[in-house]
């Protein structure tokens, strides 16, 4: 992970801990529930944010690389967990 990057997701997830903090104190407090939604969604927000952030990485580092100068078996398997990312990404609940 580049040092850009490695200091985005960090600020990133310390974000996410303070929201995610935040939350669990208005489920405690039993707020308004629109109040509750509102922080889940800012929270799931940010993951995307932070997933972006990973994702970037590993393609400017891990694929790129493994994809020029893997061998055929290293190349299958960084497609197949870009597909395997791809089939959870789109689950939907």
């Amino acid at each position: 992970m580049t040092s850009d990057i490695k200091k985005r997701v960090t600020h990133r997830s310390r974000i996410i801990e303070g929201q995610f903090r935040a939350l669990t104190k208005a489920i405690d407090e039993d707020r308004y529930c629109m109040e509750i939604l509102t922080q889940s969604l800012a929270i799931q927000n940010s993951l995307k944010s932070l997933n972006k952030f990973v994702l970037e990485s590993h393609m400017q580092t891990h694929l790129k690389e493994g994809m020029s100068k893997g061998s055929e078996k290293d190349k299958n398997r960084l497609i197949k967990e870009m597909l395997d990312l791809y089939e959870l990404s789109s689950i939907r609940g």
